[in-house]
């Protein structure tokens, strides 16, 4: 890059590619200098089935963002999702050899390094452990145990496993792009940075990310992820369905949905009737929007009740656990007319669609500004974090090394070793090994 303030976020979804190019502004905000977006082809429901394809999708999302901000691109942040992503909770305790010590970061590692030996299904691998609550000698409910005497140490972990395959030719697909792979995040965890306030993580919020190939969820409570799921179906199967069921090509079907679809039939009368054009000299079809709404309702259902049964899954029906901002949804098929209602309707939780916008800088154009790029404005904001704790502890090392500035280098390599970064670290790993 030409300007070590400037980042790049690489969004691999299903129905499209974006490449964004950001830098922060002086009221640190996101400033986009600019977007590169491409149809994504060879990847189906977050998994690359063809590898060239997927290539070229990204070279091509890479080059009209090069064009459009005129800057050099080799480092990106990617997001990582797809069906073969999963959770589990998981608890775990080490005894220390030396009780009578305060309990340091090295104990902290030694237990998430136990949790990442877990036995996993053949070709699949722990690719991040988050600790959850604590506990020091069965005293519960701690954050933070680092400077606590205890002999016993135990946390709650939110574990997420993915198959090494799938991870591994998401690297390949970069690498053979020309391109250097900074980090990786999961990409509900992405959208959750653009879209949800510290306040909605602290009181607890389910997000639903509804994209082309599958629907992602996260959950938070005091502030914590505590729970994870991908939804193998997205925008892509309602357009399907309404294929199927107009007897249409997928274009008209797709047109159809994000023009005239509505996710309740209720607001159609029988009389509302849309045409579309015959193909090759064939008559025009005349198709009911009521019929349409009612396709659409069906698959629309089928996937918020799945995911309502993750949120069930997770416990929100208890005191603890209760989710008091409801539900926010984003990404492309958060756009669906009445979503919101009937979302409402199925879980009985507060809903409300979340932009990315609260991070934008003001001039930023409208398009980006959408659910649609939830994401992708997400994984920019992680790869700006990332850049400025780079140039943080590059400005140190040039530094004389007084007693005072030695402590600061200290500070960053903190900052680097978030959950964030090790699960990159992690990632790159298995990267590295292919």
């Amino acid at each position: 890059m030409e300007n070590s303030n400037i980042s790049v976020g690489l969004d691999i979804g299903t129905t499209k590619i974006v490449a964004l190019v950001g830098k922060k502004n002086e009221f640190n905000k996101v400033e986009i200098l600019g977007v590169g977006k491409s149809k994504s082809l060879g990847v189906h429901r977050g998994v690359v089935n063809n590898i060239t394809q997927t290539i070229q999708s990204i070279q091509h999302a890479v080059d009209d963002a090069k064009l459009n901000s005129g800057h050099d691109i080799s480092d990106v942040v990617v997001g990582i999702a797809g069906q073969h992503i999963r959770s589990i909770q998981h608890s775990d305790y080490i005894t220390r050899e030396h009780p009578e010590e305060v309990i340091s970061e090295e104990d902290i590692q030694e237990l998430i390094q136990q949790v990442y030996k877990l036995v996993m299904l053949p070709g699949e691998e722990i690719i991040h452990v988050l600790p959850q609550e604590y506990k020091v000698d069965g005293q519960a409910e701690i954050k933070e145990p680092v400077g606590m005497h205890g002999g016993r140490l135990e946390a709650n972990f939110h574990v997420v496993v993915g198959q090494v395959s799938s991870i591994k030719n998401i690297g390949r697909c970069i690498k053979s792009a020309g391109l250097n792979m900074a980090n990786i995040t999961l990409e509900p965890l992405a959208s959750s940075e653009a879209v949800l306030s510290f306040e909605e993580k602290e009181a607890g919020v389910a997000l639903i990310d509804i994209g082309g190939g599958t629907t992602d969820l996260a959950i938070f409570k005091d502030g914590i992820i505590r729970h994870t799921a991908v939804i193998p179906f997205g925008g892509n199967v309602v357009t399907e369905d309404i294929k199927e069921g107009c007897s249409i090509i997928e274009k008209q079907a797709e047109l159809l949905k994000v023009k005239f679809g509505s996710a309740w039939p209720g607001e159609n009368k029988e009389t509302e009737i849309v045409s579309i054009p015959g193909l090759r000299g064939r008559d025009p079809k005349e198709i009911s929007l009521k019929t349409l709404s009612k396709i659409i309702n069906a698959r629309v259902v089928e996937i918020i009740e799945q995911v309502y049964v993750e949120i069930k899954n997770y416990g929100h029906n208890e005191q603890k656990k209760k989710l008091i901002a409801g539900i926010v949804l984003t990404g492309g098929g958060s756009q669906l007319k009445h979503l919101k209602q009937l979302v409402e309707y199925i879980t009985g939780m507060d809903t409300r669609v979340g932009y990315p916008s609260e991070h934008l800088a003001g001039n930023t154009q409208e398009a980006v500004s959408s659910p649609l790029f939830a994401t992708s404005v997400g994984l920019l904001m992680s790869a700006l974090e990332g850049d400025m704790i780079a140039v943080e502890s590059s400005k140190t090392t040039e530094k004389t090394p007084t007693e005072e500035e030695n402590e600061q280098p200290t500070e960053v390599t903190v900052k680097r070793k978030s959950i964030f970064d090790r699960f990159g670290e992690k990632l790159k790993e298995f990267l590295d090994n292919a």
